[in-house]
């Protein structure tokens, strides 16, 4: 797939209801653009038919390709599975519910031909438009939490965990390459290691954002063990070595 403009990376884990909708949105959006693109899908070992309905638009559709491995691991091991397959000049990766329209890369893109190497939606910007708020406590509880990221780890940025992220291909396969996370702190891991290894321009951009019904996050759970993460990742883990485990990805 040399010469591709756009990587679009979808994880997916049980979005059987609501695959099939945002790979139309994406395909029918994509394909009114003039450079060329890929979709990649990572079924992160779904049990319902998230892999099936990801296999079937797949052999209508010869620009998208679907990785899946059996086993659960985790949003951020999906996440760097299809990021280090994917060959796109520009690498997006949003997630499969689409919180995000995907016509909202458009706003991004222009941040790249500017310089910077990552742009990231980012929600509590003045300019984004919530068009439908998630619930008040996941709210507070991010708030806070991103308190602490800046603290620790990404100085100055607002909103780490806003999953739509558009990165040149470089800085995306140099940074994942290296990523250990395989849960929902890849994201602030993954700017970290943009931020203080790599030294790379990062500019948050505000964009239109949905709430949707259906999110695997536990509150209570994946808040506390982001938290042991981002304690981890900051004081206790040695980016400068890693083993081929390490850098696991799906083949």
């Amino acid at each position: 797939m040399g010469g591709t403009s756009l990587s679009v990376v979808v994880p997916a884990y049980n979005e059987e209801m609501r695959l099939l909708a945002s790979l139309e949105a994406i395909c029918r959006y994509l394909s009114g653009q003039p450079e060329d693109f890929e979709l990649i899908v990572v079924n992160d070992g779904s049990t319902d038919n998230t892999l099936e309905i990801a296999r079937s638009f797949a052999g209508a559709h010869p620009h998208m390709q679907v990785l899946s491995d059996p086993q659960n691991h985790g949003k951020g091991f999906a996440v760097r599975s299809g990021v280090l397959a994917a060959s796109g000049e520009r690498i997006l990766f949003c997630d499969a519910d689409l919180c995000t329209p995907i016509e909202e890369v458009e706003k991004l893109t222009g941040y790249l031909h500017q310089g910077y190497d990552i742009v990231i939606g980012s929600r509590p910007l003045k300019e984004s438009r919530l068009a439908k708020r998630q619930p008040r406590l996941r709210e507070y509880l991010g708030r806070a939490g991103n308190l602490l990221i800046q603290w620790l780890a990404v100085p100055g940025i607002h909103d780490t965990q806003c999953g739509f992220k558009l990165f040149r291909r470089e800085a995306a396969h140099n940074i994942f390459s290296r990523t250990r996370m395989d849960r929902w702190s890849f994201d602030f891991e993954a700017l970290y290691l943009a931020h203080r290894m790599f030294r790379y321009r990062i500019k948050e951009v505000p964009v239109t954002w949905y709430h949707r019904e259906g999110s695997k996050l536990n509150v209570w759970r994946d808040y506390t063990r982001t938290l042991f993460d981002l304690l981890r990742m900051r004081f206790l883990t040695d980016y400068s070595v890693q083993t081929s485990d390490e850098r696991r990805r799906i083949p």
